[in-house]
């Protein structure tokens, strides 16, 4: 149930380890059966990776917040999702490499609203705003300082121009700003 490439290595590296524990398909005691491992792989969530949390327009969480991070997020959802036209809603901490991030979204977006979650880590959304400036052009990026605005308008975009089908909003950018919207839409 979980999407992009990178989440099923993860698993891969997940089940290498557990096999290396417990031993698999062994005749020893606790060791883990085929129809066990399938069993718990279907029934896997990864909050704040890739979890859809609303649709109409389709609403993404994912917790990128580096570029390696972003570029495989951007990889999982152009893998996963056939969305027409993508807005983004990113809130970063001021320590990462906010340029790096935004320029790993920069092909995938069709707009962004910039952010930010918080904390006192957060990077202040004028701040991230004028290096998203230079990254998607004045035209392609909206400031909502608060992250209940950031996520009205950014489902606002994705509904525009009949998109109601074929859009989405991906919010990224910090692993505190996907659990504060999480909250926001009513996931615990």
């Amino acid at each position: 149930p979980l999407y992009g490439a990178h989440q099923a290595h993860n698993a891969a590296v997940a089940l290498s380890a557990v096999e290396a524990f417990f031993g698999i398909g062994a005749e020893q005691p606790g060791s883990l059966d085929h129809d066990t491992i399938r069993r718990a792989f279907a029934s896997v969530r990864s909050p704040g990776r890739l979890e859809v949390v609303r649709s109409s327009p389709t609403v993404v969480l994912d917790a990128a917040h580096n570029p390696a991070g972003a570029r495989a997020t951007a990889d999982g959802l152009s893998e996963a999702f056939g969305f027409s036209r993508l807005i983004g809603v990113v809130g970063a901490s001021d320590d990462k490499d906010v340029r790096g991030l935004l320029e790993a979204f920069e092909p995938i977006f069709a707009e962004v609203v910039i952010t930010q979650n918080s904390t006192g880590r957060a990077m202040n959304a004028d701040a991230l705003a004028a290096v998203a400036v230079e990254v998607f052009g004045g035209d392609r990026v909206q400031v909502e300082p608060r992250l209940d605005d950031a996520l009205e308008a950014a489902i606002t975009l994705a509904e525009e121009e009949n998109e109601y089908a074929g859009a989405g909003v991906l919010v990224t950018g910090s692993v505190i700003t996907v659990g504060e919207a999480r909250l926001l839409l009513g996931r615990h």
